[in-house]
């Protein structure tokens, strides 16, 4: 073989194969369970060049494939280990494979993975102070530096920094979940807090290129232009649209306050440092191999958006690709093509664009669906839903299906008399102005407080749908603050204007249709081209999305600009 990877399931890991892959590199992936062809066939890389092994570093390892180069990316990357845990794969299982590498006939290189902070460690791990896991990271380096010199192993560590990508949800992730949830009054640190980040494609490349370099190196990788944590925090919640929190709490005083009151886990508080690391040799090293790293404030938004879209970690991204745009002044979540989409979806109350995922899987076209303003992932409006959705529009060369889902479709409605050139046809999926009062979870007397707390079950049973993951989905945003209060004032709203809509409907220039389910039909009639479908509620996209998505297929393609 070309490579053995250790830890290939692991977050550097499978990026690491995913890269030697690429590069046409026959590779071992040494691990407990095959999570990995998985993920790299969902990834489009060529897996006829791999070969899974089963090993366990824990213990001796014997009967592997022979490689030239030797990868071990494997660690427990966890905070709350016993030491004893810690131990086993950050200290012993290094060693093991530094023992089982230092065997092999004409190794090039065994490339072991280290930590950024051991260049602030001093003197012996101090598993009280610091925690398991960073401990045990540092007094595995110090182990394998000293048995490798005493094999005279072509050995070269290389030591990451916070590694940033899709997948990533420990560690400043999960500060930045805080900050998403509005739950980061204060930011632990100081102002001058480093903490630098290096993108998993980056570190993948840079770690491909190693074992071309002579031996003896040792290099920090990390972005030196990473923005100090105020300032870092402050870039991603202008991007998503959150308030970042204005005040910081020092490292000591928070080491003093009991965790149920600061939320903070005791073992990442000693990676709040204004500490520098030695960064030279490994920006020199990326100079002769043409290695670039991406702007580090690009880097951070687009994770930022991978985090939202993937729930820290709870759920998959429902519809791609994504993420925060500035539409009319305010931040907007919005998937998909936003130049020439076959559909435009405008999801109802109280969900988000994820309720159309069901409907998209079964469209031949591409689709653009946003977070109404103000709602789901999308921060609050700055102008009226009016100039919002024609701002959203703007960017659109083609004449789409404009679909619009029950509180969405006051909006839609006001848009097709507005601008019947820019659309080709107008559908309204359960049109509540012209169906029957809103059921319970509707209702103008509806509790903000409830709606924050309401869980995915019984939210799911107020719709009469089932709890999948798009309800999931739409429980998650109405926890974020704000989210549910703007929720119910656009439910309002609506009862408001149903009068107002069912006027405009007659001035309509472009072909209108209605979807609606059987057990929700229309208390009004139209004289517009009716779908109703049999067994299905308020919410057909979900219950019935095949039959939806049939009816939206319907009629004319979209009309080229």
């Amino acid at each position: 073989m070309d490579a053995v990877v250790f830890g290939a399931t692991g977050f550097i890991g499978r990026s690491l194969v995913a890269e030697l892959l690429r590069r046409g590199r026959w590779v071992a992936a040494a691990v407990r369970n095959d999570t990995l062809t998985p993920w790299l066939t969902s990834q489009g890389v060529d897996t006829g060049r791999l070969d899974i092994v089963t090993a366990d570093i824990r213990q001796p390892l014997t009967g592997l494939p022979a490689a030239r180069d030797v990868y071990n990316t494997a660690g427990r990357y966890a905070f709350g280990l016993s030491a004893q845990e810690a131990r086993a794969t950050n200290v012993a299982g290094a060693l093991n494979v530094l023992e089982w590498a230092a065997a092999l006939p004409g190794l090039r290189r065994l490339v072991h993975i280290s930590g950024y902070r051991v260049s602030a460690a001093d003197g012996r791990p101090d598993y009280a102070g610091s925690g398991a896991y960073e401990a045990s990271k540092f007094e595995g380096d110090l182990a394998v530096r000293a048995r490798a010199r005493e094999l005279e192993a072509p050995l070269t560590l290389v030591n990451p920094s916070v590694v940033i990508g899709p997948g990533q949800y420990v560690g400043l992730a999960s500060l930045i979940e805080d900050l998403w949830n509005g739950r980061l009054p204060a930011l632990p640190g100081s102002p001058d807090t480093f903490v630098p980040i290096v993108t998993t494609d980056y570190l993948a490349r840079f770690l491909a290129e190693v074992p071309e370099a002579p031996t003896g190196e040792h290099h920090w990788v990390l972005d030196d232009t990473t923005p100090l944590l105020p300032e870092l925090i402050s870039t991603i919640a202008d991007h998503t649209g959150v308030r970042a929190p204005l005040r910081t709490i020092p490292v000591g005083v928070l080491r003093r306050l009991p965790r149920m009151v600061t939320g903070a886990d005791p073992e990442t508080l000693s990676f709040l440092s204004s500490d520098r690391y030695p960064t030279a040799s490994a920006r020199a090293f990326a100079a002769g191999a043409g290695l670039e790293m991406p702007p580090a404030t690009e880097a951070l938004k687009t994770w930022a958006e991978d985090l939202v879209a993937a729930r820290f970690g709870a759920a998959r991204p429902r519809l791609s690709p994504y993420g925060f745009r500035a539409v009319a002044g305010s931040r907007t979540w919005v998937t998909g093509e936003r130049h020439r989409p076959a559909h435009v979806l405008l999801h109802g109350l109280p969900m988000n664009a994820d309720l159309w995922a069901p409907v998209a899987a079964h469209l031949d076209g591409p689709v653009l669906a946003p977070d109404l303003s103000g709602l789901g992932r999308s921060a609050a409006a700055v102008q009226p839903v009016d100039a919002w959705l024609a701002d959203l529009l703007s960017p659109v060369q083609n004449r789409p299906v404009l679909v619009a889902h029950s509180a969405a479709c006051g909006p839609a409605l006001r848009f097709a008399v507005d601008h019947p050139d820019r659309i080709s046809r107008l559908v309204l999926v359960s049109p509540a102005f012209l169906q029957a009062p809103s059921p319970r979870l509707t209702r103008s007397g509806l509790a903000v407080p409830m709606m924050r707390r309401i869980a995915p079950a019984r939210l799911a049973r107020e719709l009469g749908v089932p709890k999948g993951p798009e309800v999931e989905s739409a429980a998650a945003d109405l926890r974020r603050p704000g989210v549910a209060r703007r929720t119910i004032t656009a439910l309002r709203t609506d009862a408001v204007e149903r009068e107002r809509s069912r006027a405009l409907l007659n001035r309509v220039d472009v072909p209108v249709q209605i979807i609606v389910g059987s057990i929700d039909p229309l208390v009004v009639a139209t004289g517009h081209p009716l779908a109703e479908i049999a067994g299905a509620g308020h919410y057909p996209q979900l219950t019935h999305p095949r039959h939806v998505a049939r009816e939206l297929e319907v009629g004319a393609a979209p009309i080229s600009g």
